[in-house]
């Protein structure tokens, strides 16, 4: 008989071997993939609030109890974000797309390790179980942490579709009751129930604007957009949506991001037809726009025979932007993007006013960003093209986030999407 591997029995394997045993990624899984299964109803379009409320909550107190925060963490990155791999197949970079995936997961792996660590500390100095609060502090603060500058992992958004508010607040009363049901005593668990009594929703939402908005949704595959070959339909497509809402007499019609895949500013021929459409209807289109050998990712706004730019604010980490020092910046886009240059963005979120109305300019990503909500208007009219990763649900995602801060921040957010649900969002 043979006589059992001496390895087995080295210090470095046995470490090893506790972040790599089949059980506990099993189990990291599944704390994942119930942390996680709101994206589901969002799939099936089918919303039950009180089982994802028990969903959420039970979510949130097995990632509390947890001792182990790795592959929750990583887990957690690719089912959330694993479509980010879909736009490396516009570049030609097809192989790169199980990679991308694994280095999702590690980033947030490393994130709940982080927390996990200082929680293993703490309890080494203080002798006693503090690991509980530390993954709620963790938890409540997660949205703040923005890695590459991507701000989409935020708990509370398994909260949408529950009786629970998604603010700050009614998430911290949340995780503060879970963490007092860890003591099991009667008077604890009353308290906990009182607060998650307080932490249930109440705002109502805000009123639509006294105009008629037409969104667009338009149907242009990624690998289509940008030829030439195809330029003359997608234009011909668009001057009709905008005739039709011209004879169901809209006040505005809005097309997606990026809807005329050419720099407007530069094409005569139409910026003169769409003024001359203008007298009739107000038109939000997206388009790019470039000045001063630079390159902008824009919103044009016609109106009564005039037009605005408003540029984008918050760009696209590693799609219209490389978060990273310049040098390093120029390397990734000399290697990976043919040598282009990132696009450039406004300083600060912009607004327009139509008969009176003010609204926020929002394109794409931006409109899942906290900045764009500061401004007075109770309004935002957001374009996005989604088709960049379709199919996945990361439409879906971007509308929950759109929603968690209209939620918040009591706005209104007219959204027009390609390739993706076009609706009104408050």
């Amino acid at each position: 008989m043979l006589a059992p591997c001496p390895c087995i029995n080295y210090p470095l394997f046995k470490k090893f071997g506790r972040y790599f045993s089949i059980t506990l990624l099993i189990k990291s899984f599944f704390i994942a993939l119930i942390a996680s299964s709101f994206l589901l109803f969002e799939v099936l379009s089918w919303h039950n609030p009180y089982l994802q409320a028990v969903l959420a909550l039970g979510g949130f107190y097995l990632i509390i109890t947890s001792k182990r925060l790795f592959w929750i963490g990583f887990f957690i990155g690719v089912i959330w974000f694993w479509w980010i791999a879909l736009s490396f197949r516009y570049y030609n970079l097809t192989w790169m797309i199980p990679l991308v995936i694994i280095a999702i997961g590690l980033v947030y792996g490393i994130i709940f390790k982080i927390a996990e660590a200082v929680g293993s500390l703490l309890q080494r100095a203080f002798s006693w179980q503090i690991h509980p609060l530390i993954n709620a502090l963790f938890l409540f603060l997660a949205s703040f942490i923005h890695p590459f500058h991507f701000n989409w992992y935020i708990p509370e958004l398994a909260l949408l579709h529950t009786p629970f508010g998604v603010d700050k607040l009614s998430f911290g009363l949340i995780l503060l009751a879970l963490l007092l049901l860890l003591s099991l005593h009667s008077l604890a668990s009353l308290i906990a129930a009182f607060l998650l009594i307080v932490a249930l929703h109440h705002s109502t939402p805000q009123p639509l604007a006294p105009l008629k908005i037409s969104l667009v949704t338009t149907h242009v595959p990624q690998d289509k957009k940008w030829k030439a070959a195809y330029r003359k339909k997608i234009i011909e497509d668009n001057l009709q949506a905008i005739r039709n809402a011209i004879t169901k007499k809209y006040d505005i019609v809005v097309l997606p991001e990026s809807a005329f895949p050419l720099f407007l500013d530069h094409n005569t021929p139409l910026l003169l037809k769409l003024l001359q459409l203008s007298h009739k209807i107000a038109i939000v289109t997206g388009a790019l726009h470039a000045e001063r050998q630079k390159i902008f990712n824009s919103t044009f706004v016609f109106h009564k025979g005039r037009f605005i730019i408003l540029d984008k604010v918050v760009l696209v980490p590693f799609g219209e932007e490389i978060p990273l020092p310049k040098p390093l910046a120029k390397w990734m886009n000399n290697l990976f993007f043919d040598g282009a240059n990132d696009y450039s963005a406004a300083k600060t979120p912009q607004t327009y006013s139509i008969k009176d109305v003010t609204f926020t300019n929002a394109i794409c990503y931006e409109a899942t960003h906290p900045l764009i909500y500061h401004t007075s208007t109770p309004y935002i009219i957001a374009i996005s093209n989604n088709a960049w990763f379709v199919p996945s649900y990361e439409p879906l995602l971007q509308n929950l986030i759109i929603k968690y801060y209209a939620t918040i921040y009591k706005k209104v957010v007219y959204h027009a999407t390609n390739i993706a649900k076009t609706e009104i969002i408050r």
